[in-house]
């Protein structure tokens, strides 16, 4: 059994699950002005990366982003607040990954950006190097 007893569901409008039995997918990057997001390994693990836009219609290409790993072994959830890019990989097929928002597909879809996976991480030397990643603080926007 699982549990993460201290996720406040109640601000919650939707969420949806995202599969990837293809260890070579990146999906990268996906970001939002308002939009906060929660992630939560329910199936293998997934390397999160984040980084914060600094302007949305021209970012910064040398922007420095950080990484997390989360595992279906640990009750954890990883919070990403509005303004910030965010990309995922599996690192083990058949991985499942949880995402949570506090915003309805219209209003997400109406604060979505998207950018180049190339950008600020190096997908593949994280995942040849079966790198464990530290999650660093993000700063509380709230």
């Amino acid at each position: 059994m699982r549990f993460v007893n201290d996720f406040p569901l109640k601000n919650m409008q939707r969420f949806y699950l995202i599969k990837h039995d293809d260890v070579s997918v990146v999906r990268a990057w996906q970001a939002h002005r308002f939009e906060e997001k929660y992630f939560f390994a329910v199936a293998g693990k997934f390397l999160i990366a984040w980084v914060e836009i600094d302007n949305f219609d021209h970012p910064n290409m040398h922007l420095k982003a950080s990484f997390h790993i989360l595992t279906h072994n640990q009750s954890e959830i990883l919070h990403l607040p509005a303004g910030y890019a965010n990309g995922m990989m599996a690192l083990e097929p058949g991985s499942e990954l949880l995402v949570f928002s506090p915003f309805s597909l219209q209003s997400s879809g109406e604060d979505n950006y998207r950018f180049d996976k190339s950008l600020w991480f190096d997908w593949d030397a994280h995942r040849e190097s079966g790198i464990s990643g530290q999650k660093e603080d993000i700063p509380d926007k709230n």
